[in-house]
């Protein structure tokens, strides 16, 4: 399954980047395939291993402040391995050019 989900500090002031700095050396040392955005973080994996990433993710971040907004999206698919990628793919196949990434 593939999960996009984002960790927004609240009462951190204007700059939240070392909190997410922490979140993502949480994220790179998991060993599951991801993928980061401006707005996000993508994970794929088995439903315990990703929540659990999450959990860990979003206690990091509660241990430096007071308040924390954490939002999950799930794109939850039978048999369809690397999807972190193919997604992506199958779409610019579907417009026949390479997109942003």
């Amino acid at each position: 399954m593939l999960v996009e989900f984002s960790i927004l500090p609240i009462g951190a002031g204007s700059s939240i980047g070392d909190q997410l700095a922490e979140v993502l050396k949480i994220v790179d040392a998991s060993g599951l395939p991801y993928k980061i955005n401006p707005m996000g973080t993508v994970v794929e994996g088995e439903w315990d291993e990703v929540m659990n990433l999450i959990k860990r993710c979003h206690g990091a971040v509660m241990k430096s402040g007071e308040r924390a907004l954490t939002t999950i999206s799930i794109d939850d698919r039978k048999g369809k391995p690397n999807r972190i990628d193919e997604k992506v793919k199958s779409i610019e196949k579907r417009i026949g050019k390479s997109l942003k990434k």
